[in-house]
């Protein structure tokens, strides 16, 4: 990938214009060739000095109305899945229509026109991703995948606040708003990332960085297999060649035990990871160069701003859908308070796994000269446990301070608030994770469509929590930066206000409400600063 990088570098810099340039590689001596190279007429043709708001034309008959995600409008034909393993029936372009969607959806939803959801709030999987990809999304329709099973092509309208399916292909205009005109606020306004493909063109808003850079996603999309199985690789295929050895043979009784199910099961394991692998002798090395090229094109799309990578948070049941995550991960009744997070990192049967995320960032920092990565850890319950983190990277040789490595640590328990001077003494600083701060504090399953009502992050319970570990933070010796990386500034301009009202250094934003906020923002410190 370097080499390519530097090749591609010293093209555009002999022709002085972006260049679209086809490579090959022998794969017997893994020599590199550029077979082509042209003038790049697409991207580079963009223009990306302009702010854009939907307007819809003319409203429709409405078949469906939920919850709007970002403020965009689509349309396109209607495709019903029931499951994601149903990708080859969808077309580009057309809009997905499904009860809920996962991380295994990633793939479709990356292509979709549009995307309907029957079930989800605000902080869905379905709302955080159709958000980072820029595609219009309404979720909790409660009926979309009844009410639009007959239905041919529709407007799926997310700009006026309320999330509405128009049945036909309706007509909107663009509206553009010229960015050299925007201010610049004191509060630094960022973006949170996860796709690694939209880093370049996003890269482009104005901004102050990457608040939160999502490995779940790139791991999900880009590699696909648990990094134990990549580990073991070697044992495990010692197991499928014994069973496959036994088959042969003639050996296996007609009724197998649970154990022959796995092993089984384990077959298929190493026929995927050789699948997706290929080319790589060691499989741990093709998890280290799939996360660090998708962490780096984030990092240099964004450079020489900040990039906060969060180290993974995957709960039990995510990593357990990765191929041969059943081996190794356990059934947990509630995974989203379970073995996730720091928890994870320096225990014995996931801290190899951890190292080889440490390996990737190691190669972004050092190998590929992106400095500008920070590092994040995510559901950090105690100041022992983050201590504990902090000495397992040490041994991954990721040492905080090192070539300026700052280490931050999520808040988004009450004990992060409570104890916020002890995780001060640890951490480079905070960043807040409105989601599971309110899950946490008002005691509700952020998943569960029943008390979906309940969840607000503007409850004062929640509110207070905020605003005191802004204090502590900037009252801690030395002074620590705290951001805010939650849905809610995202979601709820008056919460973004009360933010900035309480001093917060960073607001991390979907890279959708990036200029409208900024422009809020602006116009709230100047009246602060008028008072």
């Amino acid at each position: 990938m370097l080499t390519l990088a530097r090749w591609a570098c010293t093209i555009e810099e002999h022709y002085d214009k972006p260049m679209d340039i086809e490579w090959a590689k022998d794969g017997r001596t893994n020599e590199l060739f550029i077979v082509q190279a042209r003038p790049e007429t697409v991207e580079s043709q963009k223009d990306f000095s302009f702010y854009e708001t939907y307007v819809l034309e003319k409203e429709g008959k409405v078949l469906v109305q939920g919850e709007a995600v970002g403020a965009k409008i689509g349309y396109g034909e209607v495709n019903i899945l029931a499951d994601a393993s149903e990708i080859a029936k969808f077309k580009p372009g057309q809009v997905l229509v499904t009860e809920m969607t996962d991380p295994d959806w990633e793939p479709i939803m990356k292509i979709a026109g549009a995307i309907v959801t029957n079930r989800g709030g605000r902080t869905c999987h379905a709302a955080i991703i159709s958000r980072e990809l820029g595609i219009p999304c309404v979720i909790g329709t409660d009926n979309g995948t009844s009410n639009l099973k007959d239905v041919k092509d529709v407007t799926v309208d997310c700009s006026q606040g309320m999330g509405r399916i128009f049945d036909g292909k309706l007509k909107y205009h663009v509206d553009k708003v010229p960015l050299h005109k925007l201010p610049r606020p004191h509060t630094k306004i960022m973006m949170n990332m996860g796709v690694p493909g939209n880093a370049f063109i996003q890269g482009q808003i104005p901004n102050d960085g990457v608040g939160l850079a999502r490995e779940e996603f790139i791991i999900n999309s880009y590699i696909g297999i648990h990094p134990l199985a990549l580990i073991e690789y070697n044992n495990l295929k010692k197991r499928s060649m014994a069973k496959d050895y036994e088959n042969r043979k003639g050996r296996r009784r007609k009724e197998e035990s649970a154990a022959s199910e796995e092993e089984k099961k384990i077959v298929e394991v190493i026929k995927e990871i050789d699948d997706k692998s290929r080319g790589y002798a060691d499989k741990t090395e093709f998890f280290v160069d799939k996360l660090a090229s998708g962490i780096g094109k984030i990092a240099a799309g964004f450079y020489p701003n900040d990039v906060i990578v969060r180290f993974s948070d995957f709960k039990s049941n995510e990593y357990a859908n990765l191929t041969g995550g059943f081996l190794y991960e356990p059934v947990e009744d509630n995974p989203m308070i379970g073995w996730r997070g720091a928890s994870r990192y320096y225990n014995d049967k996931f801290k190899p796994a951890f190292g080889l995320e440490c390996n990737a960032i190691k190669k972004v920092r050092n190998e590929m000269g992106l400095t500008n990565v920070k590092v994040m850890v995510p559901f950090c319950r105690t100041p022992e446990e983050g201590r504990k983190v902090i000495e397992t990277m040490a041994e991954f040789g990721l040492k905080q301070g090192e070539n300026g490595l700052e280490m931050y640590v999520m808040c988004e328990i009450p004990s992060n608030v409570i104890l916020a001077d002890q995780y001060a003494d640890l951490f480079d600083g905070f960043s807040i994770g409105s989601n599971d701060l309110t899950q946490l504090t008002l005691g509700l399953d952020r998943d569960s469509d029943i008390v979906a009502d309940l969840f607000d992050e503007r409850n004062e319970a929640v509110k207070w929590l905020v605003k005191h570990v802004i204090e502590v933070a900037h009252a801690h010796e030395p002074r620590r930066k705290i951001g805010i990386c939650g849905q809610a500034p995202s979601d709820f301009p008056d919460f973004a206000e009360f933010l900035v009202e309480c001093g917060i250094d960073s607001l991390s934003l979907n890279p959708d409400v990036v200029v409208s906020t900024r422009l809020d923002i602006a116009k709230l410190e100047g009246k602060i600063a008028g008072k």
